[in-house]
C-alpha cells in the first residue's frame, strides 16, 4: 500500500488527483484541471503580468484577469482541502438542495453544459492574458487580410488582416456580460412585479397583470429594433432594452408560485406574529420559489445572447470596432465564399455557449422539479 504521508503530499501537490485518481469524480479531475491550468497560464503570461506594471496605468480588464488566475491556483487547493476535511456524519439529514444536486448530477449532458459554462466566463475574465492580439488594431492589412486558419492565426484573419480568434475572445466577454446583466435586470424586474401583484392581489394584481399582458402583446425584436433605433446604440443601451423588455415570463411565474405560497400556515403565521409584508416577501416567501427562477434565468441568458447577436447583425447591438459575436457574423456575411472562417467561428461559439445554457437549465428544470424527487 501506498504511504499515506506521500499521499497527503502528492494530494496538496496536486489537488483534486486523489478525489479522480481513487474515487472516480469528476470533480477532482475539474479541480486538477484548474490548479494546472493555472499554473501554466501564470508562467506563460509572466511576461505579459509584468507588461501590465510596466505601464502608466493597469487597466480594469487587466486586474480582473489576473485576479481571476490567482483565484483559480488558490481556489482549487482551497476546494480540494475543504473536500479532504469534510467529515460524514450519517445522523444528519438531507436537504432538498441536496438531493436536486444528486439528480443534477447524474444528467451528465446537465453538467457537461454546465462546466462548458464555467470554462466560457473563466476564459473571458482570463482573455488579456490568453488573446494573441489586439482585437481592433490593424496591421499591414495587405498582407494579413483573409488569411485562412494556420499557425501564426489559428482561426485566420478578417479583411482588417485582425485574428478572429482575439476577437472572439473578446467578444465572448461582451455577449456573456450582456446576456448575464441583461437577465439580472429582468429578474429584479419581475420578481418585484410578479411578487407584489402575486402578494397584494385585488386592484394591485389586475393593474400589473395588465401591463405584463400588454408588454407581452408587443414582438421583442421589434420592440427592441424600435427602441434601439431611436437612440444611439451603445453597450449600455442594449443591456438596459434588453433587461427592462425581458421582465414578463419570470412576473407571470412568481406570481402563481407567490399566489400557492401565501396561503400556507407558515406564512399565516408570520403575519399572526406582526411581521411586515417586506420582511414576509423576501424571507419566507422567495426563498421557497427560488427554483423556478433559477431555471428560468439560466435558459434566459442563452436566449437574451441570441437576441443581442442577432442586433448586432442587424447594427442596432454592439458598434464596431468593438468585437462581438453578432456584428463579427455580419462582417463575415459578405466574404462566405473566399473566408468562410469569419462567420463560421463566431457562429459556432454562438451555437455552443446557447446550447451550454440549455442544457444547463433543462437539468436544473429536471433537477428541481419535486416531481422527479423519486426518480
Amino acid at each position: 500500500m501506498a504511504d499515506p504521508n506521500v499521499i497527503t503530499f502528492v494530494d496538496r501537490v496536486l489537488p483534486g488527483w486523489q478525489k479522480w485518481r481513487r474515487e472516480g469524480r469528476q470533480e477532482g479531475a475539474i479541480c486538477l484541471l484548474f490548479w494546472l491550468g493555472g499554473w501554466v497560464l501564470l508562467f506563460a503570461s509572466l511576461d505579459r503580468i509584468t507588461g501590465f506594471f510596466d505601464q502608466r496605468h493597469v487597466q480594469t480588464d487587466q486586474w480582473v484577469a489576473m485576479g481571476t488566475l490567482f483565484l483559480m491556483i488558490s481556489g482549487s487547493w482551497f476546494w480540494n482541502a475543504r473536500s479532504r476535511s469534510r467529515v460524514y456524519n450519517p445522523d444528519r439529514g438531507v436537504s432538498q438542495w441536496e438531493l436536486a444536486g444528486h439528480r443534477f448530477r447524474r444528467n451528465q449532458l446537465a453538467v457537461s453544459g454546465m462546466w462548458l459554462m464555467v470554462f466560457l466566463y473563466v476564459i473571458t475574465l482570463l482573455t488579456p492574458l490568453i488573446a494573441p492580439y489586439d482585437p481592433i488594431a490593424q496591421g499591414d492589412i495587405v498582407a494579413t487580410r483573409f488569411r485562412p486558419p494556420s499557425g501564426e492565426y489559428w482561426l485566420g484573419t478578417d479583411r482588417f488582416g485582425r485574428d478572429i480568434l482575439t476577437r472572439i475572445l473578446y467578444g465572448a466577454r461582451i455577449s456573456l456580460s450582456i446576456g448575464f446583466i441583461a437577465v439580472g435586470i429582468g429578474l429584479l424586474l419581475g420578481m418585484l412585479i410578479g411578487a407584489t401583484a402575486g402578494y397584494y392581489g385585488r386592484w394591485i394584481d389586475r393593474l400589473l397583470m395588465r401591463l405584463t399582458d400588454t408588454m407581452l402583446a408587443f414582438p421583442r425584436l421589434v420592440l427592441l429594433i424600435l427602441v434601439i433605433a431611436l437612440f444611439e446604440p451603445s453597450i449600455f443601451l442594449v443591456i438596459t432594452v434588453l433587461g427592462v423588455t425581458g421582465w414578463m415570463g419570470i412576473a407571470r411565474i412568481v406570481r402563481g408560485e407567490v399566489l400557492a405560497l401565501k396561503e400556507r400556515e407558515y406564512i399565516q403565521a408570520a403575519r399572526a406574529l406582526g411581521m411586515g409584508d417586506l420582511r414576509i416577501i423576501t424571507r419566507h416567501i422567495l426563498p421557497g420559489i427560488l427554483a423556478p427562477i433559477i431555471v428560468y434565468a439560466t435558459l434566459g441568458i442563452g436566449n437574451t445572447i441570441l437576441l443581442e447577436a442577432g442586433l448586432s447583425f442587424l447594427g442596432l447591438g454592439v458598434q464596431p470596432p468593438t468585437p462581438s459575436w453578432g456584428n463579427m457574423i455580419s462582417q463575415g456575411r459578405d466574404a462566405l465564399t473566399n473566408a468562410w472562417w469569419i462567420a463560421t467561428f463566431p457562429g459556432l461559439a454562438i451555437v455552443f455557449t446557447v446550447m451550454a445554457f440549455n442544457f444547463l437549465g433543462d437539468g436544473l428544470r429536471d433537477a428541481l422539479d419535486p416531481k422527479q424527487s423519486n426518480g
